[in-house]
């Protein structure tokens, strides 16, 4: 493995939660949603260190040094690089929330601390406490424990220290003063997460007053602990990250669902891997704290601010006026394709493309629906990754199973952080009579298809669709994705196929036309990459345009450094990870790569391989990371309308000349925005603008 020759993958992912982090810090975002890209930003990290963190730590105290599996770096080394890092990006969040709250007193928006209460608020504080916070709190008082109790993965904690009044009798030749000899109290508050954590005070006049709920609380400290004779109280936040690896327990009288129940329940025990803490804490309560609790060097101890869990800044209140946050956009109908009429009639003409959240969501949901309710259709399968809390998606297939039509719906309980969620919806869908499959050993099923099996004068006709996303009512508002609705039979049959080897695991089916992972997308995607060298070699148009959430396959990246070396021309979109190096003479100078974050999450997977001038468009659930290659069940599914692939083609272009929320992706690792000469473009408002122009072309047509 030579030098530079990739970016390390943890490190990568660093650089992109510092791209959500641009966003928080950019003046020309409105305040709330900058407010809400840092709970962005807090929520990523918590998630980072609970999986990937907890990861390299395993394998540091498995006395491997990694060096193979981690890009080239120590195990040891990336911890200590890790912590370096997120410590400084955490200093510099800080610093963006301070002015993010400064500015919001400009449009009279107030976010007060239990130090700032006016006369006025006190009573309605007072009542909100005693009606909804009180009952709610969970307070352990340390010095009578033995040992500190399991403290809850990511939950806030108030770690409070009272000093005593009566000081503890000092011993004979004591040399220690009166006022360390008194006693000390330490106590934990749990910060609940029922309760919304900003509390919006009533309005005074034109201002709008919110506390946070940790703060509501230190304003009730007395009255928590008015029991106890205390001279002092202190109250500061600290929080612990475990490992949240699941553990399948391999006893095979159990069920599926109560092995990842269980799973599920022993991740609360897993082991501590970051303990951030209020810089501001007394030494003596952050020494008590780490003892009890067992924090050693190897875990990530990061000084942070007053308050932690800024995840939850991803739901801050609507205040204020409109210029305060992102005009939301009406999604958009698909031309062609009416959601009043019979889509299926429709979709067997021609296929069509959903791109979410430019256009509607409801497509999806009118599609099972229709599927539930037309007496042609006889069975419905479809995979199901995360759904959303209130799914018209999982009630559309009960209608349909009570209407007598065999419902299969493959169940990925695996999900990270949805495990429960999914469990929850897998015992409903059961018990509604619905046919479950639980996916395949060692597999994760990340694909997105549904297969519908409608009959037609005596012959049984496939519709179905293949997709980027989840079939999510929530995410689909701010995922971009795309959903390909068809009737083609070939490749509808080769989605069959892809539901059998769910059933039947050592079948192993072979695929004209889709890739399907773990069996032949790798091999798929080198082939058409090798077409495109021997293209490049030969004189005939080459080229490689993709659009991925992550990217970090070595041999994938080394055949795209053999593709540049071999002239092939290369445009990269990757939002996330990215762990191939651009722009390195002899070694991937052809190939250029961006990154944007902007107001909605980009999701879609998009490859395009030139194909000497008749293009190879494909979308698809996988990204190029090996877990995509060779430990889940992906489809990539390619487009053989000629005006659904020039859309795809058209919309690439677009987020590829990008120069307002686009980020060059280098060596450097620096996220420099792109910026250039030509009229500002924001990918992801032209997007819209370009979806709008497709309507208005349409209508007029008819």
């Amino acid at each position: 493995m030579e030098e530079n020759q990739y970016i390390n993958r943890e490190l990568s992912w660093l650089q992109f939660n510092a791209r959500v982090l641009q966003e928080a810090a950019d003046k020309t975002v409105p305040l709330i949603e900058r407010l809400r890209f840092l709970g962005i930003f807090s929520n990523n990290l918590d998630e980072f260190f609970k999986v990937r963190y907890a990861t390299i730590k395993r394998i540091d105290l498995a006395g491997k040094g990694g060096k193979n599996v981690l890009g080239g770096i120590k195990a040891n080394q990336l911890l200590e690089e890790i912590t370096e890092i997120v410590i400084e990006q955490q200093s510099q969040s800080l610093k963006i929330l301070d002015a993010i709250q400064n500015k919001l007193k400009d449009h009279n928006i107030f976010i007060i601390n239990e130090k700032q209460v006016a006369k006025p608020q006190q009573a309605f504080l007072k009542n909100f406490f005693l009606q909804k916070v009180s009952p709610a709190l969970v307070t352990i008082i340390l010095n009578d424990l033995d040992e500190l109790p399991r403290l809850k993965d990511s939950a806030a904690y108030l770690a409070v220290k009272m000093t005593m009044k009566d000081p503890v009798p000092k011993r004979a030749n004591s040399d220690v003063l009166p006022n360390q000899a008194k006693e000390k109290k330490y106590v934990l508050i749990e910060i609940p997460r029922s309760i919304e954590r900003f509390v919006v005070l009533p309005k005074d006049g034109d201002r709008q007053y919110i506390i946070l709920l940790d703060d509501l609380i230190r304003y009730h400290l007395h009255s928590i602990f008015n029991i106890f004779e205390y001279e002092s109280v202190t109250a500061h936040m600290i929080k612990i990250t475990r490992d949240a690896e699941l553990d399948i327990d391999s006893d095979l009288s159990k069920s599926f669902i109560e092995k990842i129940s269980e799973s599920v329940k022993d991740r609360i025990e897993g082991e501590p891997v970051r303990f951030v803490y209020d810089m501001n804490i007394d030494q003596d309560t952050l020494q008590y704290l780490m003892s009890k609790m067992g924090i050693d060097a190897t875990d990530s101890i990061i000084p942070g601010g007053r308050y932690h869990n800024r995840r939850d800044y991803m739901n801050f209140p609507s205040l204020g006026g409109e210029e305060l946050q992102y005009k939301p956009y009406e999604p958009l109908p698909i031309p062609g394709l009416i959601l009043q009429g019979s889509l299926f009639k429709e979709i067997a003409k021609k296929d069509f493309l959903l791109h979410t959240p430019y256009q509607s969501f409801s497509y999806t949901v009118k599609f099972l629906r229709e599927a539930a309710l037309d007496p042609a259709v006889k069975s419905i399968k479809i995979t199901i990754y995360r759904l959303a809390k209130i799914s018209h998606i999982a009630s559309s297939l009960v209608n349909a199973v009570k209407n007598g039509k065999k419902v299969t719906v493959q169940i990925e309980l695996r999900a990270r952080f949805d495990e429960v969620a999914n469990i929850k919806y897998a015992e409903q869908l059961q018990q509604e009579g619905i046919n479950l499959i639980f996916g395949v050993k060692g597999l994760k099923v990340h694909s997105k298809g549904c297969v519908i099996e409608r009959l037609e004068n005596e012959k049984m006709m496939r519709y179905g669709f293949i997709s980027t996303g989840n079939l999510n009512e929530s995410t689909a508002r701010v995922y971009s994705d795309l959903t390909l609705f068809t009737s083609n039979q070939s490749i509808l049959k080769e989605v069959n196929k892809v539901f059998d080897f769910f059933e039947v695991n050592y079948k192993v089916s072979r695929y004209k036309h889709l890739l399907v992972s773990p069996h032949y997308t790798r091999s798929g995607l080198v082939k058409l990459i090798q077409t495109e060298i021997d293209n490049a070699k030969e004189g005939k148009p080459s080229g490689i345009r993709l659009k991925l959430n992550s990217l970090s396959d070595y041999s994938l990246i080394d055949k795209l450094y053999e593709a540049s070396r071999a002239g092939v021309k290369m445009k990269l979109i990757v939002r996330g990870i990215c762990c191939l190096v651009p722009g390195v003479e002899g070694m991937s100078e052809n190939i250029k790569v961006i990154s944007i974050v902007d107001k909605y999450l980009e999701h879609p997977r998009i490859y395009i391989f030139e194909n000497e001038g008749n293009p190879k468009v494909y979308i698809s659930s996988a990204d190029w990371m090996t877990r995509n290659m060779d430990y889940r069940v992906e489809i990539s599914c390619p487009i053989y309308d000629k005006t659904i692939q020039k859309e795809l083609i058209e919309t690439f272009e677009i987020c590829w000349s990008d120069n307002v929320k686009a980020r060059v992706i280098s060596i450097k690792q620096d996220n420099a925005y792109r910026r250039n000469n030509k009229p500002a473009l924001r990918s992801q408002f032209a997007l819209y603008d370009y979806y709008l122009k497709k309507l208005e072309t349409e209508k007029e047509k008819v």
